[in-house]
């Protein structure tokens, strides 16, 4: 019985609570519930199948015999049809024996080379002669194990031209090939296979703790980004609530200051006005004295004329046309201009500390990343000593006879090096092909001595500069005078990743893998620039032009 015509055409289910509507169709009772409810209200109820309409909305109730049905089916278990079993659908291998109708492939033979069903694979598992044959899982690729030139099944694997061929191409094109049977082949290469797993099942491994790392990475970066919005908040909210404070005491003290000259001015005010009041009743006096006729009288009544005192407030007065507070202002504006400076200097390195935040990434562990950071460099012609020779864009050199070179203040007067013209800050990688012996593989400040021969002048010997010299079979490292021997495989191209802000400077030998040479751990003070010396005739070393996700 099959299982589709017991479930609801709604929830694709097997039928529960099943209702059936006017119409004949069956559904689970929340289903058809829910699909009504969730129609426009202004639509008639209708069959999500037939689309018919019921005026009114039918009252649902279940049908009994339809779901004890349901449950004794749900008990004894459906069985599915022969069809959903056996019939080969286009998807499907096919059986090759079925005539008639075509049923699905069980297996198949690479000895016969034909696909079975279960009824015609049973001889294989009955029969010794056909016990021996090698099943496999259905396989539509059955006829690419036949030589399409003699039709014969291919068992033999031709190493020389990397291909399956059949016995007659072993007595023919391929007869003095190198030949191993296929099986041979493929138990050789599924080792290598086995081995391909294990290095990519170990790097899905190492690359799973690197995901949990950097998710590690992201919850830390968000939590003190968190904390420094919380803090740089606070502390702003803290200055001004400073800069309010000192407004207000400002205020104040104008205001307590603005009431002290103003009682002042009015104290000298109302006396100058009792001096005034008093000089007009003398004015008075002295204007009747002058009036009178009688000679004797007004000489009678001269001498009881009170002296006229001198004025003890006017020289007290000094008046400033509009500059009282002034002063003030122009002090609040000083300290204005002050603070906008501080601010303008201080926003600055405030803005460098956040766009300088950065994940301190693990070093890469393959080429493909170490690519990602890949850096073009080219040498500065002003810094080349003038027994090296540039070519190829400025991104080889090679030690010749002395050129014809301008005096430059940045040339290297003695020592056969150069420098690059790009500064390297943050993650850089980048590659020097080399020819020969006694090519040294550096990096230096900018500020590094020229002139002369003195050792502040050579990569590695001093504190300036780290130096990676390349001889016939061996390498050195060099930093302020200390030599490192370093061990390793001698290759033709030497990689250096440099990260800056970690303060991590590494060599590798690049060929099919890289192999670390030496690594340092140290603090740059200064953006670095690449360096390249060369101190014998004939070698030459090359920046290579990379590409990112480039393959060797």
């Amino acid at each position: 019985m099959d299982s589709q015509k017991f479930s609801c055409s709604i929830c694709l289910d097997l039928l529960k609570d099943p209702v059936t509507i006017p119409c004949g169709h069956s559904y689970c009772m929340s289903c058809i519930k829910g699909f009504w409810d969730g129609e426009d209200q202004r639509r008639i109820p209708s069959c999500p199948q037939c689309r018919k309409e019921f005026i009114p909305r039918p009252v649902l109730e279940i049908d009994m015999m339809l779901s004890e049905l349901v449950e004794d089916l749900k008990k004894t278990g459906l069985q599915a049809t022969p069809d959903d079993h056996c019939n080969a659908r286009p998807e499907d291998v096919a059986c090759d024996v079925c005539k008639e109708r075509k049923m699905k492939a069980a297996k198949s033979c690479l000895v016969c080379l034909i696909s079975y069903c279960q009824n015609h694979l049973q001889p294989h598992h009955d029969v010794p002669g056909l016990k021996k044959h090698k099943l496999v899982n259905p396989s539509k690729n059955l006829h690419e194990n036949i030589c399409s030139r003699h039709d014969e099944v291919m068992k033999i694997f031709c190493r020389t031209d990397q291909q399956c061929i059949c016995y007659l191409c072993l007595m023919d094109e391929h007869k003095d090939h190198k030949t191993v049977p296929a099986v041979a082949e493929r138990a050789e290469k599924q080792k290598e296979v086995q081995v391909r797993r294990q290095q990519i099942q170990q790097r899905i491994q190492d690359q799973e703790k690197d995901v949990k790392l950097l998710q590690q990475e992201v919850e830390a970066i968000n939590v003190s980004a968190d904390k420094a919005v919380e803090d740089s908040e606070k502390i702003f909210t803290e200055m001004i609530r400073l800069i309010q404070k000192r407004s207000s005491d400002v205020t104040q003290q104008i205001r307590s200051q603005q009431e002290t000259e103003v009682s002042r001015v009015k104290e000298l005010q109302e006396k100058l006005e009792q001096e005034i009041t008093e000089l007009k009743r003398k004015d008075a006096e002295l204007e009747q004295l002058s009036d009178t006729e009688d000679h004797n009288q007004f000489l009678l009544n001269y001498p009881s004329l009170s002296p006229l005192s001198e004025s003890t407030h006017s020289s007290s007065i000094n008046i400033r046309p509009l500059r009282y507070f002034e002063d003030v202002t122009a002090a609040v504006s000083e300290f204005r201009d002050q603070l906008q400076d501080i601010l303008r200097d201080t926003w600055t390195n405030i803005s460098r500390e956040v766009t300088e935040v950065d994940v301190l990434l693990s070093e890469p562990k393959t080429r493909t990343g170490f690519l990602k950071y890949s850096q073009e460099i080219t040498l500065d012609p002003n810094t080349v000593n003038r027994d090296l020779f540039l070519s190829q864009g400025n991104r080889e050199v090679t030690l010749m006879k002395q050129q014809s070179c301008p005096d430059h203040p940045d040339r290297f007067t003695h020592w056969p090096q150069v420098l690059s013209r790009e500064s390297l800050t943050g993650r850089c990688y980048w590659e020097v092909k080399k020819k020969g012996r006694g090519v040294v593989v550096a990096v230096s400040y900018k500020n590094i001595s020229r002139a002369g021969q003195s050792k502040e002048c050579l990569f590695g010997l001093n504190d300036k500069s780290w130096s990676f010299r390349c001889d016939a079979d061996s390498y050195t490292f060099y930093h302020n005078c200390i030599e490192t021997p370093v061990s390793g495989p001698v290759s033709s191209r030497i990689g250096v990743y440099l990260d800056h802000r970690a303060g991590i400077l590494s060599f590798y030998s690049v060929s099919a893998t890289m192999t670390l040479l030496h690594r340092i751990q140290t603090t740059f003070t200064e953006p670095l620039y690449a360096g390249i010396g060369v101190y014998y005739v004939g070698p030459s070393a090359e920046f290579v032009k990379l590409k990112r996700l480039e393959l060797i």
